[in-house]
C-alpha cells in the first residue's frame, strides 16, 4: 500500500498516541477533522492499523524479568510444529514467539516475576510440552530499547 506524507505523520502519531482525539491529529497535521477521520478509517479498513492497545509498565506489574528462549524441537515435521504452536500460544507468560531458522526453532520472548517464577514456569509448561528437543535461556540485564512502533 502506498502512503502519502499525511498518512506517514499520522501512523507516526497514532503510535505513539492513539489516546488524542481526532481534533488533536487534524490541528497537528493542518487538516480537518472529517479527513483524518477518513484516513484513520482507510487504515483500519485496509488492515495497516490492526488494533490499539495499552502498554503496561511491567514493573509495576511485577513482571520485568524477561527471559529470551531459544526452543529445539525434536524432530522437525508439521505435526510437531503446528502442535508446539498450538500449546506455546496458550502460555501467557509467553508474550512473542516467532517460528525462525538457524540452530534453533522457535524464540520466545517471556515475561515473569523472578528467576524463581521463570523456573516453575519452565518446569510445569514450556517442558511440558511435547517433542521439544532442547531450549536455551538468556536472561535480560538491562533494556535498551522496547518499542511497538513501525518506522514507515
Amino acid at each position: 500500500m502506498m502512503f502519502d506524507e499525511i498518512d506517514i505523520k499520522l501512523l507516526g502519531m497514532l503510535q505513539n498516541n492513539a489516546k488524542l482525539t481526532t481534533k488533536e491529529y487534524a490541528n497537528n497535521l493542518s487538516l480537518s477533522v472529517t479527513d483524518v477521520y477518513e484516513r484513520i478509517k482507510r487504515l483500519e479498513k485496509t488492515g495497516v492499523i490492526t488494533k490499539y492497545v495499552a502498554l503496561v509498565d511491567k514493573k509495576k506489574i511485577n513482571k520485568s524479568h524477561v527471559v529470551i528462549c531459544h526452543v529445539k524441537l525434536a524432530q522437525h515435521n508439521k505435526e510437531f510444529l503446528m502442535q508446539f504452536e498450538r500449546e506455546v500460544l496458550k502460555l501467557k507468560e509467553v508474550v512473542d514467539c516467532y517460528h525462525i531458522s538457524g540452530d534453533y526453532d522457535y524464540i520466545l520472548k517471556i515475561y515473569v516475576s523472578d528467576m524463581e517464577a521463570y523456573r516453575e514456569f519452565m518446569v510445569t509448561k514450556l517442558t511440558t510440552i511435547q517433542h521439544i528437543g532442547s531450549t536455551q535461556s538468556a536472561f535480560v540485564i538491562k533494556e535498551l530499547k522496547n518499542t511497538t512502533a513501525v518506522a514507515i
